[in-house]
């Protein structure tokens, strides 16, 4: 049975257009409004009360300079420029789709990453709406929030960061300042996956990302999705060992650190052991058509790793921005 989740994403606040494409609407905007981050507090001034029931009543209002240098509370005015900076981003743009694309192809940003990693969240839930498989919707965690890493006995368990983070700090205050040695996360596995709809919005599941696991498979069809739903390319990305390829034409790192790691052996670099054991996945991908011509018949490699710190920073934006399209 199909379940709602990722519920407070604002993913039913947007409209469709005729290509299914999400179309920012007063009703999203206003939400974020509403935030505690700009929401008015007991002692908000009447300045900051009425530049919030305007922008309430009218989203896309302009705002002027005069009503935010009269804010006394700077924090907020802070917090109001990051959210109109990125409202103002998007009125520039028809669809969600087509000021993340803005964003690929280099556009001047003066948001937060944050508000990139929203809008990666959104339009994945828009892409998986009808959505069964679990495991495929956990897996898609890892396009918008970062991951911590444990590598246990082959298994490459991926927890969310922050939630890893949260836990943790309030181990420390139980303990009384100490470290704790480690976090516990449940684990989404095959006899478990139902749990995933009841706390789809927590962030609070780690799952197996190793080769042959259910969740990499489903991370696979995750990138073939969010291509496709960008770039109208049909593509096929299947997990992989190690590339042996002596043909090897073109590769994607979906991080920084991939993207160094195999530049250097693409180039003949000789790469340290400590350097490779932090690639994590290797993927190749094939496109029947779409591709230039002297890409035909060949595969791109993907590579996913993690950073000394065990931490997967993933940039879905590169499998859009990376591609050898012959129409680019």
């Amino acid at each position: 049975m199909t379940q709602d989740f990722w519920l407070t994403s604002g993913w039913h606040l947007l409209q469709r257009d005729v290509d299914g494409h999400l179309v920012p609407t007063n009703d999203f905007m206003m939400a974020y409004f509403a935030r505690d981050e700009v929401a008015p507090q007991e002692d908000s001034c009447e300045a900051e009360l009425a530049l919030h029931a305007r922008l309430s009543a009218e989203p896309f209002a302009v705002v002027s300079e005069g009503e935010l240098d009269a804010i006394k509370d700077r924090d907020v005015v802070h917090n109001y420029r990051a959210v109109l900076a990125f409202r103002d981003f998007l009125a520039q743009h028809a669809t969600l789709e087509s000021a993340y694309l803005a964003v690929v192809r280099g556009a001047p940003v003066n948001f937060p990453p944050l508000f990139l990693e929203q809008m990666t969240q959104i339009i994945l839930r828009s892409i998986l709406d009808g959505e069964t498989d679990t495991m495929k919707l956990r897996a898609a965690e890892c396009l918008f929030r970062f991951q911590t890493v444990t590598l246990d006995d082959g298994r490459i368990m991926v927890a969310d960061h922050a939630t890893v983070q949260l836990q943790a700090g309030m181990a420390r205050m139980l303990q009384e300042g100490e470290t704790p040695d480690e976090v516990s996360i449940d684990i989404l596995a095959t006899e478990t996956a139902d749990e995933y709809w009841s706390r789809s919005d927590m962030f609070n599941t780690s799952v197996d990302l190793a080769y042959t696991q259910p969740a990499l498979d489903g991370l696979c069809r995750v990138m073939e999705g969010w291509i496709r739903h960008f770039l109208g390319v049909n593509t096929r990305i299947q997990p992989m060992r190690e590339i042996t390829d002596e043909a090897w034409s073109w590769h994607i790192g979906l991080d920084t650190v991939s993207t160094t790691i195999l530049n250097d052996l693409y180039q003949g670099e000789d790469v340290p052991e400590d350097r490779l054991r932090l690639i994590l996945c290797l993927f190749s991908l094939e496109a029947d058509e779409g591709f230039v011509s002297e890409m035909a018949g060949r595969k791109v490699y993907i590579g996913l790793s993690m950073d000394e710190t065990g931490t997967v920073r993933m940039k879905p934006q590169n499998l859009l921005g990376n591609l050898p399209l012959a129409n680019s």
